[in-house]
Formats: C-alpha cells, structure tokens, sequence
C-alpha cells in the first residue's frame, strides 16, 4: 500500500472539524495513511480542536486561501498519494477507502457529488452547471463534477502544476482541468454531499467569475486552439457578413471595418498557432 496523505485545509471551522478528523480517524486506520491539518490563519479555536485531536497540524499565520492552504500541505509530504478533503463535515469521508481502491489504475479518482444526496445551495447550482458545460466542451471530456473538494491523486502528478495551483478556491479546478488535458487517467466515483456546518466561504459572483476565467485560462495553456479558432471563426464570419453589406451598398471596395475584421481573424489566428506551439513544446 502506498503511503497516503489525508489532506484537510480549515479556516475558522470549530463547529465541525473535531468531528471531521474523528471520523477520518476511524474511516484511515487501517490504511496506510497520515492525516496534516493546514489551518489558514483561522481566528477562532480551529487549530487547537485539530492538534487536540491528535493529528499533525500546520499553521498559516494569516488567511493565505484554500488553495494556498493545500500548496502547503503538498510540500511538507514526502507521501505517494494525497486525498484531500474539507473541514465542515460535507463530504463523505467513509468514501474514502472505495476512492483509494481505484488508484491501482488511475492517476485521480475525484468524489463527484452526483449522489442521491446532494446538499448543494440553490444559489450555487446554475452557475455550477454552466461551468461543468464549458469545461467539458474545452476538454473534449465529461467532467460530472469539476470542483469537487473530496479526491485523491497521485502526489508526482500535482507537483508538475504547482506553478499554476491558485491560492483560492480554484486549486481543484486547476488540478482536474490540467490532468485533463494532459490526457492523465483521471476517474469520477458518485458520491454525497452533505450541508455543511459553519458558513461557507464561497462568494458567488466573484468565485463564479474566477473560475470562468480559470477554465479559459487552463485551456490557453494546454489547449489554446480551442479558444483561437472558435474565435477566429466569429471574425471570419462578421468579416464575411461585413463584406456582403458592403457589396449591397455598392460600395467600391471593403469598408475600413470589414478590413480590420479581416485582420483581426488572422491575427488571432496566427496567434493561436503560435500558443499552440508553445503549449506543445512545453508538454514535449
């Protein structure tokens, strides 16, 4: 059995964290296993409730972020795989030796929370499907669940992205999209997911936003003629329907607009062969 690491980022989580940990306790003891508590500069009694428990415990002396948080935990590890999951009781941590059982084969195995019982906020779930969407039509790949928090994966293969990881809620969407790409096997096992104790620390809007731009940003680096041409196809096509406008009007030539949409479609173009190169260079 390869050594593991059970990874648990807390940021002011009093209310749920001792529970958490014993539980973990119970569901790893007969695994091969470490459990390490990152706490992010939480103000309230969360780091005392962990080193109580009896776990290994790393302090932030301010609030870093979430991703920070596992940043820390990945480099203070020497373990062959980490299972990283939350503080606030939302996950199923009895799940984790059935994820474990999988990594003979895979190089992630991610707890998609499609189970029968799913506590996801309302508020959070339009946005949540709309990204699941775009992700998938970047990647090539059905992802049921890009962000999920509850996963456990091969340590030497995160360390190739740590120069990408985020210090916020992106770091698990950076990891599936980069493995993803990067055509790493990669395995998505359903699984619950339970309301949480304490208040989420999730912002809607501004986190929503974030991770739009990190699936553009992810595709860029690995993929990047998929966001070129559909682009470069749009210019083509206002280019196209510019220059029947022009031909209507009877004008002698191409209007000053038509031109620079013509250019602009090559430019991009261009661009994207460049980025391409580059992503395939830097994966050679």
């Amino acid at each position: 059995m390869p050594r593991l690491l059970i990874l648990v980022p807390a940021y002011n989580e009093e209310l749920g964290i001792a529970a958490t940990l014993d539980r973990l306790k119970q569901v790893v003891a007969p695994l091969r296993a470490e459990i390490l508590v990152v706490d992010d500069g939480s103000t309230d009694r969360t780091a005392e409730l962990a080193a109580a428990s009896g776990v290994r415990v790393i302090r932030h002396d301010t609030n870093r972020g979430y991703g920070a948080s596992l940043k820390t935990g990945l480099r203070n590890t020497d373990a062959d795989w980490v299972c990283i999951t939350d503080a606030d009781g939302t996950y199923p941590c009895e799940r984790i030796p059935d994820l474990v059982a999988h990594m003979t084969r895979y190089d992630m195995v991610v707890g998609a929370r499609t189970g029968a019982n799913v506590a996801i906020p309302l508020i959070r779930r339009p946005p949540k499907l709309f990204l699941n969407l775009l992700a998938n039509v970047l990647t090539g790949q059905k992802i049921p669940d890009l962000n999920s928090g509850l996963r456990v994966f091969k340590r030497e293969c995160s360390e190739r992205y740590m120069h990408l990881f985020p210090s916020g809620f992106s770091f698990t969407t950076t990891l599936t999209m980069a493995m993803l790409n990067d055509d790493l096997l990669v395995k998505f096992v359903p699984i619950d997911y339970f309301a949480r104790a304490g208040q989420s620390k999730i912002r809607a809007l501004r986190d929503t936003y974030g991770f739009f731009m990190l699936i553009l940003r992810m595709t860029v680096i690995f993929k990047p003629l998929k966001i070129f041409l559909p682009v470069t196809a749009l210019l083509l096509l206002l280019t196209a329907w510019g220059a029947a406008l022009d031909i209507m009007r009877g004008s002698a030539g191409l209007s000053d607009k038509t031109v620079i949409l013509s250019l602009a479609s090559l430019f991009i173009f261009l661009a994207g062969l460049l980025a391409d190169a580059i992503a395939s260079r830097g994966r050679s």
